[in-house]
């Protein structure tokens, strides 16, 4: 037999090639671009068949139960089913809760477990729910990650889109947020800014859950400036102290402080919230008194942290080396905070 000879449509050997070679979830439009007619389809999609139709036009090529990684690649791939005529979309993604289990986060139920999944898509798209699969459209798409093979939405889209349907769940929602930063998936202010997008700070359960977020997202900041000044070997500062001018007006805190050199350090761990333009306007006046006084003030994000502790690290020293070169600066009184 001539191997390089094509099959004929529909040919068992076609048939099989595809469940071996192929993934397991494919739609009726990609079976027929191999060569599976319609009548063969049909055939092997009957009750009693070898394959089975999960989602319109989507088909499980076996027979066994959908596996969570089979369920999802079939509700991308049916939100992702252009309109006739036109090419394949790849605007859709998985989000919600099916998105953080993907990302393995330990406060939801893994993908077997869920009973739904969420699927992101442009408003445009004229497209219903379908079995388990969820529609979610949106003006503003985000960049998909790709996790496991699949297109998902960023982690903070995705907590927010989960947060939207746990209103009866304040325990989930607090957990979720939780773990977002404490296993490093994303920074507090990225949370934050979705759940604001969302219009979701208006819920008292995720108020308080964000209460949480932002302090627990404080806490690694603060010891990852812990980390860059002991391994990095920088001079150790006083931390976190109040500065105040002796006999005169209190200045504000710092995260640290390095009184011999005049150089403060803040964490800048804001968040966009819906009524922190006051607050936002009295740290920048904070920060200019401190300038006028003759101390540099050095702003961290926690994102900096994360990802370049190193750099903050050379940051930090430039300063210390700038300050032993510069004018006088005031004398400030330093106390705990």
């Amino acid at each position: 037999m001539n191997h390089n000879t094509p099959l004929s449509p529909g040919h068992p050997l076609t048939l099989v090639h595809l469940e071996r070679t192929q993934r397991r979830v494919m739609t009726t439009r990609e079976l027929r671009a191999h060569g599976v007619p319609a009548d063969v389809l049909a055939e092997r999609c009957r009750p009693d068949g070898p394959w089975q139709q999960i989602l319109p036009q989507v088909v499980l090529l076996h027979s066994g139960p959908a596996t969570g990684e089979d369920r999802a690649h079939a509700a991308v791939l049916y939100a992702s089913r252009p309109p006739h005529g036109q090419h394949c979309r790849s605007d859709a993604m998985i989000t919600g809760l099916a998105a953080l289990a993907l990302h393995n986060f330990e406060a939801v139920p893994p993908l077997i477990g869920l009973d739904r999944i969420d699927v992101l898509v442009p408003r445009q798209r004229r497209l219903r729910d379908a079995g388990e699969v969820k529609i979610r459209r949106s003006h503003s798409l985000p960049r998909p990650e790709t996790v496991r093979g699949l297109p998902c939405a960023p982690v903070p889209r995705a907590i927010a889109d989960a947060v939207a349907d746990l209103e009866d769940d304040p325990a989930t929602v607090r957990a979720v947020l939780i773990e977002s930063v404490r296993a490093g998936h994303c920074e507090a202010t990225a949370v934050v800014k979705e759940l604001t997008a969302a219009r979701l700070l208006s819920r008292p359960h995720v108020v308080d859950a964000v209460d949480a977020l932002l302090a627990e997202g404080r806490t690694i900041a603060e010891d990852r400036l812990y980390e860059m000044v002991r391994c990095f070997g920088l001079p150790d500062p006083v931390w976190n102290v109040d500065l105040r001018l002796p006999g005169g007006p209190y200045l504000g805190g710092v995260d640290a402080y390095w009184p011999d050199h005049a150089v403060a350090l803040e964490l800048d761990a804001r968040a966009p919230r819906l009524d922190d333009d006051v607050l936002w306007a009295e740290y920048a006046r904070k920060q200019e008194h401190l300038e006028r006084l003759g101390i540099i003030v050095i702003r961290v994000t926690p994102k900096k942290l994360r990802g370049s502790l190193e750099q903050q690290a050379m940051v930090v020293r430039t300063a210390l080396i700038d300050a032993e070169n510069s004018h006088p600066h005031a004398y400030v009184a330093v106390l705990p905070r």
